[in-house]
């Protein structure tokens, strides 16, 4: 199975789960954060909306200095959030539905004003640097909606307000 097939369904599926989460943001709480070192709800919401506009450098280059990257949008409600996801995610999938096996295997570095932070092969820079990304900040989404008292929905399984699937 070529690596790219078999990446897919787990992406579609981290990606659904992830948009659930996403669709909990309240509009009212964007400015709200647990701490003073945290991201507000609203940053933190908007950095994993875009997460997975990654994926077109990690394919597109071999290398990605974050020095140049440019400044992450200004989201101001959930509804562009949502957008920003939907658009991102797609783009994501596009990639990587197009992606061959010698292109999954060549080496991809993330560099930071000329170091190299990491270098994998580009199969694996997708499954850390996208999908293990989204899902770590998702965990940290989840508790800013817990402790919103906003309803979590179910990720892996039933959650404290879903009770069942």
């Amino acid at each position: 199975m070529p690596l790219n097939q078999a990446l897919l369904p787990e992406f579609d599926h981290e990606m659904a789960t992830t948009r659930k989460v996403l669709e909990r943001v309240p509009d009212d709480k964007l400015g709200w954060k647990p701490h003073d070192r945290s991201m507000t709800m609203g940053e933190l919401a908007t950095h994993l909306a875009t997460i997975s506009h990654w994926s077109e450098a990690i394919m597109g280059q071999d290398s990605f200095d974050v020095a140049t990257a440019p400044p992450t949008p200004k989201l101001k409600s959930r509804q562009e959030i949502l957008g920003a996801f939907d658009q991102s995610a797609a783009t994501a999938r596009k990639v990587i539905a197009g992606a061959s096996d010698d292109k999954m295997m060549k080496t991809w570095s993330l560099v930071a004003g000329g170091k190299t932070v990491f270098s994998l092969p580009r199969v694996g820079v997708l499954r850390s640097f996208i999908m293990n990304h989204s899902i770590h900040h998702r965990g940290q989404l989840s508790v800013y909606l817990r402790l919103n008292n906003v309803p979590v929905p179910s990720i892996y399984g039933p959650s404290a307000d879903e009770g069942a699937f």
